[in-house]
């Protein structure tokens, strides 16, 4: 993008000020694949260091002012000191994701499963993630199930979505006004035969019988190969029935990659709909998500470059000609549609992106500053002792 368009440089800029992208506590933490969890030094110990270091990452990229918290991996005693911690720190505490699938009990399902004893353990665990949700000021309850079987006949398909419906009205009621439900849906893993909320459109039938305070969140890698991931964006938009995102990528069936890693141009094509859509707003209610697992790679680094991705894929989704766009899809003209997509996409943005970082008082490359920080030498020394937070912790 040349200098001398200085119109769009601030149209682009200004619309980039206000992009929300909210980090994961339990992207800090170890973790690995269902064989090992790596080990890494300077591993947060606790919620508040989760915090700390989530900090870390706005300060940097100017970015990613919430955290999203993990129950019963982020567990405290007082949740208001929590959000006060993270206040301190000029950060804020985002959705609150549940978790019903490490149990035992739940080796037959959560809230789907036949025993209705397991099931009212599971939905009760929902409705405290809503006291929690009250206790930090948080907005968003994401739900998602593992819940599913493995062989024909094992269960009732039908019976099982029954019990999901129950229990999600009753998780819904217990809501707050200004608080709703984000449903995450899962094409497979760990039920292998039937998954009980297995696609967008499972999700959104459910929200849309729940009410308005339900809404559906896409998480990026949970699809079949070759699924469309921009015309399910478009079509939730457009009924109103988008609540967030849980940014990753996948290559085969799992999906903790870094978002953009493997299919940047499919964040792009993402984000160019949220532009359509008139959704990068935080007035929209849109939550830009991260729901990644660094395995291998630095915790806060990995993090870095994955709001940078999405920065990244926003900046170029703004750089879309939409006039000459709708002309060439008026007219019939596809190749000229598709140069307009592929315009916008091919352009480096990386300088326009260290402008409005310099603008905005930060260094205009977050990697190196985090490099030069010394940041990782302070943790890596602080946090020697203690057990380190990871899964189920």
């Amino acid at each position: 993008m040349s200098q001398s368009d200085a119109p769009a440089r601030e149209r682009v800029k200004q619309a980039l000020r206000t992009q929300r992208i909210e980090t994961p506590s339990w992207a800090y933490a170890n973790s690995g694949t269902r064989f090992k969890v790596f080990p890494q030094e300077g591993v947060p110990r606790d919620p508040y260091e989760k915090i700390a270091d989530a900090a870390v990452v706005h300060r940097l990229t100017g970015a990613a002012p919430t955290v999203a918290l993990h129950i019963p991996w982020d567990r405290v005693d007082d949740y208001a000191d929590l959000a006060k911690h993270a206040t301190d720190l000029g950060m804020g505490l985002g959705a609150i994701n549940s978790n019903v699938f490490q149990d035992p009990d739940y080796m037959l399902g959560s809230v789907t499963n036949p025993d209705p004893r397991v099931r009212r353990k599971a939905t009760d665990h929902l409705l405290e993630c809503v006291d929690i949700m009250d206790a930090t000021g948080s907005r968003d309850l994401k739900l998602w199930f593992s819940d599913g079987t493995n062989y024909p006949g094992q269960d009732d398909i039908r019976a099982r979505q029954d019990r999901l419906a129950t229990a999600l009205r009753e998780v819904y009621d217990r809501l707050g006004p200004n608080q709703r439900i984000l449903l995450e849906y899962k094409l497979f893993e760990p039920a292998f035969y039937t998954t009980d909320v297995p696609d967008w459109g499972t999700a959104y039938a459910h929200c849309l019988e729940l009410g308005p305070k339900a809404q559906v969140v896409i998480d990026t890698g949970h699809h079949a190969p070759g699924t469309n991931i921009e015309f399910i964006v478009a079509f939730l938009l457009r009924v109103g029935k988008l609540g967030g995102f849980d940014f990753n990528s996948r290559f085969y069936a799992d999906d903790d990659l870094m978002v953009g890693s493997a299919d940047p141009f499919q964040l792009f094509r993402i984000m160019y709909e949220i532009v359509r859509g008139d959704a990068l707003r935080p007035e929209a209610g849109i939550a830009f998500m991260l729901d990644q697992c660094h395995n291998i790679e630095p915790k806060i680094p990995a993090i870095i470059r994955s709001v940078l991705n999405v920065q990244e894929a926003t900046a170029k989704a703004l750089l879309v000609d939409a006039g000459a766009l709708a002309a060439a899809q008026q007219a019939g003209d596809v190749l000229g549609a598709n140069a307009a997509l592929m315009d916008a996409y091919n352009s480096d943005v990386r300088p326009l992106l260290a402008e409005l970082r310099a603008d905005l008082g930060l260094d205009p490359d977050p990697m190196a500053a985090y490099a030069r920080s010394g940041y990782f030498e302070r943790i890596r020394a602080e946090r020697a002792g203690g057990q380190q937070a990871g899964w189920g912790a």
